[in-house]
């Protein structure tokens, strides 16, 4: 007979992604070829034996830093490397990995967002604000993973080749942030920074504009590299990614409507930046 704490670990076991169990098992796999145990190999990539443990056990998703110290020290090959985004992938909650997935290969990207700041944007510690904001209340462990996931995502922005990326931000959303006043300092500075790249248009949606199409909510569209649009709406936890042509013309219509009645970029960034002075 089973007890209680076996049980739990059992349907931690069965909850574990699937890419998590596969990359532990390669990890395992290279350690053994290099004749190395476990805590040998921990104090080679400058981790702890119960960490090295749980990733090759496929309990705990490995970070960038892990893999790129485990390659060189057990010599994969590359191998451990090809598995990493689809690792970071899986941290993400499961309604949201199929957008994710779509969203690697966007040769374009257009959001809108009435109260938060995009993902795309969020500096590490508005994210972690946002996340220690939930309820119910998350781990600590999977707080980190969400933001661990988050910010990976971010590579989006500065990827090769590039992803044409426009944003309208609510201005409710850049005045009602999460966390201290550090943070918020932060962060509108990180958007001020992130607007002047070349493939990134940044609009803030005024107060004081009153009733516009957006106030139905957030949405995102996507160009895929085969050229079809792709919309995903999301509130309270759960995600809708929407194929349907029809319904996503009317997405885009709608956002094209939005930035027409926005503030253009250089106000936008005048404002964004007073903002931040005034934080």
């Amino acid at each position: 007979m089973t007890s209680p704490r076996q049980r739990k670990q059992r349907n931690q076991d069965d909850n574990r992604p699937r890419i998590w169990v596969g990359y532990g098992k390669l990890v395992k796999l290279h350690r053994e070829r290099a004749g190395l145990t476990q805590p040998e190999l921990a104090t080679a990539v400058g981790y702890s034996y119960e960490q090295v443990a749980s990733i090759e056990q496929g309990r705990r998703p490995a970070k960038s830093a892990f893999t790129d110290a485990a390659e060189v020290v057990l010599n994969a090959g590359g191998n451990l490397a090809a598995l990493q985004d689809d690792v970071d992938l899986a941290k993400l909650p499961a309604f949201f990995q199929d957008f994710a997935g779509i969203e690697t290969e966007a040769v374009s990207r257009y959001d809108f967002d009435p109260m938060l700041i995009p993902g795309l944007l969020q500096t590490e510690e508005y994210a972690r604000a946002l996340f220690s904001s939930h309820s119910p209340p998350m781990s600590d462990e999977l707080i980190e993973q969400h933001v661990e996931a988050r910010l990976s995502r971010q590579k989006l922005l500065t990827r090769t080749p590039m992803v044409e990326t426009c944003f309208i931000i609510g201005e409710h959303a850049l005045t009602s942030m999460a966390g201290s006043a550090d943070v918020r300092r932060a962060q509108l500075q990180h958007i001020m920074r992130q607007g002047s790249m070349r493939n990134v248009e940044i609009q803030v949606m005024p107060l004081g504009h009153g009733f516009h199409l957006g106030l139905n909510g957030p949405v995102v569209i996507m160009e895929t590299l085969e050229h079809r649009q792709v919309g995903y709406i999301e509130s309270q936890g759960v995600g809708l990614v929407v194929t349907d042509p029809k319904e996503v013309s009317g997405f885009a219509l709608r956002y094209g409507k939005l930035r027409s009645q926005a503030l253009n970029v250089e106000d936008s960034a005048r404002l964004i930046e007073r903002m931040a002075g005034e934080v």
